[in-house]
């Protein structure tokens, strides 16, 4: 069992344009909505391989059922009612797989809530994984994620994906896990990644401040994993059919936990990935032969290969 955790949920709305035209008029062509989340996306991911899941999320009161009807059950869910209505973030995709997305901040989180998130994921069924996604809603303590940490034993690791103080937290906590990519990593370390060999070393210190393991995505380049075993590994996938890049990168954790969460997991969690990029929304499809045989495993990182920007 692998729980999510979704401080910040959405609704995910994915409009197909001709062109992004900038102060301009445009006409959308598709347009679809769905219950979202990175946790809750995560639990998305693993539903569709038959890995059961449970995703805590806070459901605000005002858009309740307008929230759980696009859920329609999907994922099993541990539901906690807050205040105020769930934000909507909106990703406007280009025939070439260019997104640009907006993102609203979501409802204010009082105390009371916060602790009642925070009960529901210690009431959860036992879990190897308690994962800790997306960005903090307005109130939520910057410190949300590093919480987390005080439920781990033996059994249950804590991973975490986030971005600025929240995940720099988690990562002075010691979680077990944290998935940053490139930007994400830098801003914890305080310095510019410039190449594969910088973005290892910046990995390789944090596991000197306790972190267990650090998962870099690193968008079409694929992912690096940095843990204790004393080296890299750098896994990527090269396609030319890229539908849609959202959820990727909630994909890629997913596929990563269910496989083991080690160097072996990698190969296996760019497939998840890839899985998702080919999919049009953030729903991914299933796996296949084909994103598994796009896959390619360098042992060895080639240090001074440049970072995508």
């Amino acid at each position: 069992m692998i729980v999510t955790v979704t401080p910040n949920p959405s609704i995910d709305r994915t409009i197909h344009i001709d062109r992004l035209v900038r102060g301009g008029l445009i006409r959308a062509g598709e347009a679809t909505s769905e219950a979202a989340g990175k946790g809750l996306n995560v639990s998305r991911a693993l539903v569709v391989q038959g890995v059961d899941t449970l995703a805590v999320v806070p459901v605000a009161r005002e858009t309740a059922s307008m929230y759980l009807g696009l859920l329609a059950d999907e994922v099993p869910l541990a539901a906690v009612s807050v205040a105020g209505a769930v934000r909507t973030n909106i990703s406007l995709v280009e025939p070439d797989g260019t997104v640009t997305k907006v993102n609203e901040p979501g409802p204010q989180l009082e105390n009371p809530d916060v602790d009642a998130i925070l009960v529901a994921i210690a009431s959860a069924p036992a879990a190897s994984w308690i994962v800790g996604c997306g960005s903090l809603p307005p109130g939520a303590p910057v410190d949300f994620f590093a919480r987390l940490s005080t439920l781990a034993t033996t059994d249950r690791r804590i991973a975490v994906d986030s971005s600025g103080a929240a995940l720099a937290e988690a990562a002075a906590a010691g979680v077990a896990l944290i998935k940053p990519n490139v930007d994400e990593l830098a801003a914890i370390v305080g310095r510019d990644l410039e190449t594969l060999g910088d973005a290892i070393d910046a990995a390789q210190s944090l596991l000197g401040r306790g972190v267990g393991a650090i998962l870099v995505s690193l968008g079409a380049d694929g992912a690096i994993l940095v843990d204790g075993s004393g080296g890299a590994t750098h896994a990527e996938a090269r396609i030319d059919d890229v539908a849609n890049s959202v959820g990727a990168g909630d994909a890629l954790l997913a596929g990563f936990l269910a496989s083991g969460a080690d160097a072996a997991a990698l190969p296996k969690a760019i497939a998840w990935s890839i899985a998702a990029v080919r999919s049009p929304v953030t729903r991914m499809r299933p796996v296949g032969d084909a994103d598994r045989a796009a896959v390619v495993v360098h042992d060895h990182p080639d240090p001074n290969r440049r970072l995508p920007r």
